[in-house]
């Protein structure tokens, strides 16, 4: 039967680089105000939108499509990437 293969089998499959550990807590940082901007940003122009009958034109849907789908990528991987980088490996498991 044939077995199931994990990164862990292959030397070197995944090759790391030693980083200083304040490297990590920068990006961290930077993830974090990021992320929090591009929500912030994304929902008042979802808000504006909503709120506003003068903005909702044909040419205006494209843009809050890519204000929501923005807003939806800020709330979900921008805390992954702040843990991340605060644990300075990745977390989550061989699944995730």
């Amino acid at each position: 039967t044939p077995q199931k293969m994990t990164a862990q089998d292959v030397p070197r499959a995944f090759p790391t680089v030693d980083v200083p550990d304040h490297a990590h807590y920068t990006i961290g940082v930077v993830i974090l105000i990021v992320g929090i901007t591009g929500t912030l940003g994304n929902f008042l122009v979802i808000y504006a939108f909503c709120r506003s009958r003068s903005l909702q034109t044909p040419a205006n849907i494209f843009i809050i499509n890519l204000a929501i789908s923005d807003f939806l990528m800020s709330i979900t991987q921008s805390p992954v990437f702040f843990t991340n980088s605060l644990h300075k490996r990745w977390i989550f498991g061989e699944k995730g």
